[in-house]
């Protein structure tokens, strides 16, 4: 199966968010997006994570 499961975490308080699934043949990199960050209170970048 190609798309997988991924964790998306805070670049600046390191707390894992949020998740979403991603095919991994069309974009092999590491996924960064603007989202909500409950424990900063701020919208903040959050990157992949495994």
């Amino acid at each position: 199966m190609p798309r997988d499961i991924i964790t998306f975490q805070c670049t600046e308080c390191k707390e894992r968010n949020y998740t979403t699934t991603k095919n991994k043949k069309t974009s092999p990199g590491r996924m960064e997006m603007k989202k909500y960050c409950p424990r900063c209170r701020q919208h903040r970048a959050h990157r992949e994570t495994k």
